[in-house]
Parts: C-alpha cells; structure tokens; sequence
C-alpha cells in the first residue's frame, strides 16, 4: 500500500492517524511512519484498511440527517 492510499483509505474511514492508533493500540509515530512513507504498510493491515475504506465508500454518508438537531 502506498502512502498516498494508506490516507486516502483514512480519509474515506474518517480516521485520524491518532483514531487508528487508537484501534491498533499501537504507537502514533509509528502510524505517522506509514503514513509518510517510512514504513512499510504490513500486508494484513493493508488489507483490512481497504476493506474498510471500500465499505465506507460504497455505503456513502447519509444526508437525511444534515441539520438535524435534539427535539
């Protein structure tokens, strides 16, 4: 996975490298090196950010809600 794919699936999951991280309960520097380019995207997370990000993508965000506030 490139870096440029690595944020892209992020931004299509509305994840910061901080709320993966947080999922991973790993390092942020370390996330921050993948998404630099420093290291390497392990195959398996590859994958599961990409079916992630595919999910996202396909179902969209529904816009019914906008604007809605507490009745």
């Amino acid at each position: 996975m490139t870096p440029e794919r690595f944020s892209e699936c992020l931004l299509h999951i509305r994840w910061t490298p901080i709320n993966l991280a947080s999922a991973l309960q790993c390092d942020l520097s370390w996330v921050e090196a993948l998404e630099a380019g420093n290291a390497e995207v392990p195959a398996g997370l590859a994958a599961w950010l990409e079916t992630l990000a595919q999910c996202h993508e396909g179902a969209g965000v529904p816009t019914t809600y906008r604007g809605r506030g507490h009745e």
